[in-house]
């Protein structure tokens, strides 16, 4: 290798080394932000739920069945359900009992591990995270389904966005034609995304849209298909119907389509949000949840018994109004974001 080819070699290792250090510099400051941003969400439900439980794990309080029983009302009072929380009170004793713990203080890291344990990562975490499409399976077609008002327009208008963000290129299909301004809304959203739309007038039939919007898509090559629906609970049977027929339409241009569909809950409905998910689990093969309005709630630790009771995976969590609101959730994150408190509760002595 001749003096000059070593000298460019040094600098393009040099220019690489910088490359990636700034590459990794962004990336740390997004995930830190994230977080800030799940932290900030969850402020409403740290102080009925955490520092409840600080309270109860008061300093130098022994572990006895009455700490236990404090802390299994304050579970039950913060939506996390009886079923989880026996569970959850179930394996701290016999965990205390196993490793001999004694200080209450103990207990609140305990608490944690149970709480995590509980929480599945998506096997599509990393891919949610990176908003990964595969090329060989493009376009991605994403079906989102969920009762009228939990956040489903949104939610689509920040999915987009946040895929856009990513550099891809997304085409939404606003196939809820029975609700009225249903078009509007999404459109409205769809534009904030800086994405395409398809749309038909109200009432048209929901399949033709479906179709209409993968088949503009595949011709476009784009990425990401985002297909609303509608929001209709009260008559499962013309719903299990409808999302029947949207699948079998789609199938006929891609065979593996819908890849995913995702269920919008409210946060802010608490214990309700599990009744709605058993009912759409009946006309749905879903592979994840998106919960919603976590800033606007006291009733954040709702997520643990979803995922507990229905073992499907929280993919995304909805922190506040702003069209890049929407985090990939992480148990780790959101575990810590929930935890994370600089609030120390002064305990009364007797």
């Amino acid at each position: 290798m001749g003096f000059f080819d070593k000298i460019k070699q040094k600098v393009t290792q040099a220019v690489q080394s910088t490359t990636d250090a700034i590459s990794d510099a962004v990336q740390s400051t997004s995930e830190a932000l994230g977080f800030t941003k799940i932290k900030e969400g969850l402020e409403k439900t740290r102080k009925s739920f955490v520092e409840k439980i600080q309270f109860v794990l008061g300093a130098g309080r022994k572990i006895d069945d009455n700490l236990l029983d404090e802390l299994e009302e304050v579970l039950i009072t913060a939506d996390i359900g009886v079923a989880t929380t026996e569970k959850i009170i179930e394996n701290l004793r016999a965990r205390v009992k196993k490793e001999g713990h004694e200080n209450s203080e103990d207990v609140y890291q305990l608490l944690k591990d149970e709480i995590h344990n509980i929480l599945i990562e998506s096997a599509s975490a990393n891919n949610d995270a990176s908003y990964f499409v595969e090329e060989e399976n493009k376009p991605k077609t994403i079906l989102v389904i969920g009762v009228n008002g939990v956040g489903k327009t949104t939610t689509i208008g920040k999915l987009a966005f946040n895929y856009k963000n990513a550099g891809k290129t997304v085409l939404i299909g606003a196939a809820d034609t029975f609700r009225a301004a249903a078009n509007e809304q999404l459109e409205i959203w769809a534009e904030r995304a800086g994405v395409d739309i398809v749309q038909q007038k109200q009432g048209a039939d929901p399949a033709a849209v479906v179709y209409d919007t993968l088949n503009s898509a595949i011709s476009k090559k784009a990425d990401v298909v985002i297909i609303d629906t509608a929001g209709r609970l009260h008559n499962k049977a013309n719903l299990m119907a409808e999302l029947e027929k949207i699948s079998r339409v789609m199938k006929k241009l891609k065979a593996d389509a819908p890849d995913e569909v995702f269920l919008i809950l409210d946060a802010t409905t608490g214990q309700n949000a599990i009744q709605q998910a058993k009912e759409f689990m009946k006309v749905a093969n879903l592979s994840g949840i998106v919960l919603t309005k976590l800033d606007g709630t006291a009733k954040g630790g709702v997520v643990i018994p979803i995922v507990d009771e229905l073992k499907i995976p929280v993919r995304y969590i909805g922190v506040g109004e702003k069209i890049d609101d929407l985090q990939v959730f992480s148990p780790t994150s959101f575990i810590e974001a929930l935890f994370t408190t600089s609030t120390k509760i002064e305990v009364e002595e007797n």
